[in-house]
């Protein structure tokens, strides 16, 4: 079975999702913090999402990452190489909970999930779908390098009065 491979960064540890990676987040996508996401979300859609990010790397060859802090081990999001049925691209996905938001930690996440997608993961290009009102997760997108793309297709039901889609490419990364 293919597992997300461990990559350290200066402050957090990127490594394969465990079982008791779920809790921590069903507690914040039950969370209004997830409306950005489509959420809140209740226990059962909760564990399909998590189930979804760790099947992705045997089906697909990528998937979510655990994001742990180095220092202390505890779990604190999410980044992830995602391409679900309803999405029309691979996307860079990143959730970093609430108690450890502005302090760099998604960008440090992020940058590393995209280094290996334009690395070893293979890949030339991604996107980033991100919510109109999600203003910090835009801009961690062009902190990153993305560009926004209006002419981009959506997930099914998504609008660009609703989605934004910022495009990575490997040339720019």
């Amino acid at each position: 079975m293919t597992l997300a491979p461990t990559i350290n960064c200066d402050r957090v540890t990127l490594r394969a999702h465990r079982v008791d990676d779920f809790a921590p987040m069903q507690r914040w996508l039950g969370d209004s913090w997830a409306r950005y996401m489509g959420g809140p979300f209740d226990r059962d859609e909760a564990w399909r999402m998590f189930a979804a990010d760790v099947g992705s790397w045997p089906l697909l060859g990528f998937g979510a990452w655990a994001v742990d802090l180095r220092d202390t081990g505890e779990n604190i999001g999410q980044v992830g190489v995602n391409k679900p049925v309803h999405f029309p691209e691979i996307e860079l996905g990143w959730m970093i909970y609430p108690d450890h938001e502005g302090k760099g930690l998604a960008f440090e996440a992020a940058k590393a999930v995209r280094d290996w997608a334009f690395g070893p993961g293979g890949l030339d290009m991604m996107v980033s779908y991100i919510h109109r009102d999600n203003a910090r997760s835009q801009a961690l997108a062009k902190r990153l390098g993305a560009v926004e793309d209006n002419a981009a297709p959506r997930a099914d039901g998504d609008t660009v009065e609703d989605t934004a889609v910022f495009r990575h490419n490997k040339g720019a990364a």
